[in-house]
């Protein structure tokens, strides 16, 4: 894989907002946040209510924060749930500083997996109320991203989690997302891993990705031989 030189830290003075998935809190982006910083780009981890508070306000929280963030240039990397937050955002709060967004394993035509979960006894409970108000949406599809912010796509095909417990999951998949699933109407790229859903916030692979989207609105695709 042949990758575009990165810009000094000097050229790099762009702010990185780095958005957690459901369950987990915002430490899970510890591994992203240091090679980010390596790389240098400042970086903030937003944290959100994912089970008690619904996706349009945590959206309106994220919003919030982005307002408040002194940076003259931001971008936003969200994983799973954290993605669909970033694009409600994007669809609803215009900000002339917002350049790039990045989504890891989003689910951003649906989730059968979220679907099959929410008619299990409890489970409604369990998802949360921003799971549940997202699939209440029509097809759980959100809005293309607006054409002056380019948004890439990483996805995964590495079906590790839920997606073996859960018979019938349709592949590829990353163990909770499938690849169809991930496909976002009007991003700027796209491009699939073999990591599962979880192994994305630890992976190397990706954070070489998450660079070269962040510095160039593309990622490094394999060249032909």
């Amino acid at each position: 894989m042949r990758r575009s030189p990165l810009p000094s830290p000097r050229e790099r003075a762009a702010t990185v907002i780095l958005v957690h998935g459901l369950w987990t809190p915002a430490t899970v982006f510890a591994l992203h946040d240091h090679w980010l910083r390596r790389d240098g780009y400042r970086v903030l981890r937003f944290g959100y209510a994912s089970v008690r508070a619904t996706l349009t306000e945590n959206a309106q929280q994220l919003s919030r924060f982005i307002a408040t963030t002194d940076a003259a240039e931001i971008h936003l990397v969200g994983h799973s749930l954290g993605g669909l937050i970033i694009l409600d955002v994007l669809r609803q709060t215009p900000d002339a500083r917002l350049r790039r967004a990045l989504l890891l394993g989003t689910p951003c035509l649906g989730s059968d997996c979220a679907r099959r979960l929410a008619a299990l006894p409890g489970m409604p409970v369990l998802l949360g109320r921003s799971i549940m108000q997202w699939l209440s949406r029509s097809a759980g599809a959100p809005c293309s991203p607006p054409p002056n912010i380019e948004v890439g796509v990483l996805a995964g095909t590495r079906s590790l989690g839920l997606g073996r417990v859960l018979r019938g999951l349709p592949r590829p998949n990353d163990g909770v997302v499938t690849l169809a699933e991930t496909q976002l109407p009007g991003a700027a790229d796209f491009l699939a891993l073999p990591v599962a859903h979880s192994q994305m916030l630890a992976s190397r692979r990706c954070a070489a990705q998450i660079a070269s989207f962040l510095h160039t609105g593309r990622f490094q695709h394999a060249q032909p031989a």
